[in-house]
């Protein structure tokens, strides 16, 4: 493999073009302790720009709404040639039960205080940031739609969500006629692949681009930790303090992660390239993913993420590391996977899947 960041693809059914890699702005801003300043942000986002990327992944109260403004603030003189998505669900006043979650009220704030920080009158993208358990989906699903025929939305997509939901929800917007969700953004990489058991083969039948978050696993896999930082109390449970609050508070600094992070950074060093590269590049081998997001404090960390487009494996490669990674598929597709009922499904006939 290797591609350009202005080598676009299709998000999900849409006819929108987006970048291979998705640049991640969660790191905009100091205000939760270990994110870029200004100025390191800007020359994070211009180099990532001036290379042809034009797929900008922020949301509602990344870094206190800093992101946003960052963004907006970056984006001003080209706001045309990108992508900007954003997110809704996140809680914007503690205490308040409505300034968070997915419902009507909560949707139509939290756009209007996008739209006012990112300083535009429209935004690409917006996701439902993660499910709230308690909105119906109707009401979610026509809150999207009334928001994308207002034009100040363009495309709406779904983040952090079970796939039985998701799937519910873009046949009802299908029969219905409202506007369909484009886009996934899930967790995904070496570190984690459960959601290869439902959430991506469903995004592929349903017609949503994966944009997978976390590709390094909180950094774990760049080979930044050791065996000595996983005595860290399952971290704070909280965003803000340091990285590794945050990795370990997402359960991404495991034994297993590290096992995992070890085989990456044997195959990097077989390969000349870094641990970072080789764990990004994963993710694209899989024909579901569109772009997964790549987040960086530094411009020296974004230009070796994007390294990641250069990357091409070896069958054997390839194998080392999905063999570390492994995961159990669980029923039913582990059990429609044995010779038994294949047979009694099949009666010995050769029938080949569809692409």
């Amino acid at each position: 493999m290797h591609v350009e960041l202005d080598t676009y693809r299709l998000l999900g059914r849409s006819g929108l073009r987006v970048s291979p890699i998705s640049l991640g702005t969660m790191t905009f801003g100091t205000d939760w302790g270990w994110g870029a300043d200004e100025a390191e942000s800007r020359r994070i986002f211009d180099a990532y720009v001036d290379r042809g990327g034009n797929f900008v992944d922020t949301a509602s109260q990344y870094t206190g709404g800093t992101s946003e403004r960052l963004v907006g603030r970056f984006a001003k003189d080209r706001r045309d040639r990108l992508v900007l998505a954003t997110k809704y669900s996140m809680a914007s006043r503690p205490g308040d039960p409505n300034s968070g979650g997915n419902h009507r009220k909560s949707m139509v704030n939290s756009v209007e205080q996008s739209l006012r920080r990112l300083d535009t009158d429209y935004i690409d993208l917006l996701y439902l940031h993660a499910w709230d358990f308690t909105t119906p989906v109707e009401e979610v699903l026509r809150g999207l739609d009334d928001l994308v025929r207002s034009g100040k939305v363009l495309y709406v997509g779904i983040s952090d969500t079970p796939a039985w939901q998701v799937s519910r929800m873009q046949a009802i917007a299908d029969l219905r006629g409202w506007a369909p969700l484009v886009a996934l953004q899930v967790e995904y990489s070496l570190a984690q692949r459960t959601t290869e058991r439902d959430l991506i083969p469903m995004a592929r039948e349903m017609g949503l681009g994966v944009v997978p978050w976390s590709p390094l696993a909180s950094g774990v896999l760049t080979g930044k930790y050791t065996r000595a930082d996983l005595d860290h109390g399952g971290g704070e449970g909280e965003v803000t303090g340091t990285r590794k609050n945050v990795a370990a508070a997402n359960g991404a600094l495991t034994e297993h992660a590290l096992d995992i992070a070890d085989t990456v950074r044997d195959v990097a060093a077989e390969m000349g390239r870094t641990p970072s590269q080789v764990a990004i590049a994963w993710t694209l081998l899989n024909p579901g993913v569109t772009a997964p997001i790549t987040g960086a404090r530094t411009l020296a960390q974004l230009e070796d993420n994007l390294g990641a487009l250069e990357v091409t494996f070896t069958d054997d490669q390839r194998a080392a590391l999905e063999k570390v990674s492994e995961i159990e598929l669980g029923f039913p597709h582990d059990f429609l996977n044995l010779p038994m009922p294949r047979g009694v499904i099949f009666g010995g006939a050769r029938i080949e899947p569809r692409a």
